[in-house]
């Protein structure tokens, strides 16, 4: 009996062990892209990392999910840029782009949205306690901020409702690359967080908004690098889903008789993005909440002030 436990303990110590180096490779497991001129992009578990060279330090766009990412993220991106990192731009809140945050050194330049620094003070609150919040946004703005670093001038905005009320994008002026963050779910079917102000029904007039930028080449905040014609294509479906949306409201349709009848064309080819434990972000998920936004079943929570 005694040797049948030790048995049973030393597979399930085995599994526990393969399990857990399974995980380990996948979340420092990253591909590296060259996005045009001094701008890459690292694809990982989270969203997608912009890095900049320029010439006089590193400017990384998110950090991912895990302290563990931000770590290798900010080895790879000083290998990248031949310099350590010194700034971070946080697009939005969200873990899968903040969380790498506190494995960089405190001092580092942390740029963000004011309603963004306010959503990690409050709906991300716990996380951001003793040393995290060494590195939480230390420069934050509300419309437009320029900065220029070395040779070079990036472009913050913040240009409307969509993904949240407080997302920005980056604008790498001298490379003409736009990193979007969450505004731009490239063939995946997006999160849409009507707690934190998102917005269906505002989301393509957002994008209008983007479109009027000087670029070329687009970093989506999930999905690979694309270009305006890709940006205008999850805009046509953004439109699509608000306009089925408002149709479903005023015919006072419940969210069953939505999720059946939705007749989505723009979508064709998304895949669904799983996080687990979490949601599913699918078609269903995408029409319920254009539905609830619609029909006033969900609203904002309101937001303290983030100074």
């Amino acid at each position: 009996m005694g040797k049948r436990i030790g048995w049973i303990v030393a597979v399930v110590s085995l599994v526990i062990g393969v399990s857990a180096i399974t995980v380990y490779n996948k979340l420092t497991s990253f591909e590296v892209e060259h996005v045009s001129g001094d701008v890459y992009v690292i694809y990982g578990l989270g969203g997608n990392v912009g890095v900049l060279s320029t010439g006089r330090g590193t400017v990384v766009v998110d950090t991912m999910t895990f302290n563990l990412q931000g770590k290798r993220i900010r080895e790879q991106a000083q290998q990248i840029g031949g310099a350590p990192v010194t700034t971070i731009i946080n697009t939005h809140y969200h873990i899968d782009h903040t969380h790498g945050n506190p494995a960089f050194p405190m001092g580092t330049r942390v740029v963000s949205t004011d309603r963004t620094l306010a959503y990690l003070r409050t709906r991300d609150a716990d996380y951001w306690e003793g040393d995290a919040s060494r590195t939480l946004p230390n420069e934050t703005f509300e419309d437009e901020h320029v900065m220029r670093i070395g040779g070079k001038t990036i472009r913050l905005y913040h240009l409307g409702r969509g993904h949240t009320d407080g997302d920005l994008v980056v604008l790498f002026t001298d490379d003409r690359v736009l990193h979007t963050g969450d505004l731009f779910f490239n063939g995946r079917y997006p999160n849409i967080d009507l707690e934190a102000g998102g917005s269906v029904q505002e989301w393509s007039s957002t994008i209008y908004r983007i479109l009027e930028l000087d670029f070329d080449k687009v970093i989506p905040g999930h999905g690979p690098v694309t270009d305006r014609q890709g940006l205008i294509s999850f805009q046509r479906f953004m439109r699509e889903l608000a306009d089925v949306a408002a149709r479903a409201a005023a015919k006072g349709l419940l969210l069953d008789e939505m999720l059946a009848t939705a007749n989505l064309k723009e979508d064709e080819g998304y895949e669904a993005m799983s996080i687990p434990f979490v949601m599913n972000l699918d078609r269903d998920f995408v029409i319920r909440r254009a539905w609830e936004e619609a029909t006033g079943a969900v609203k904002p929570t309101s937001l303290p002030s983030s100074r």
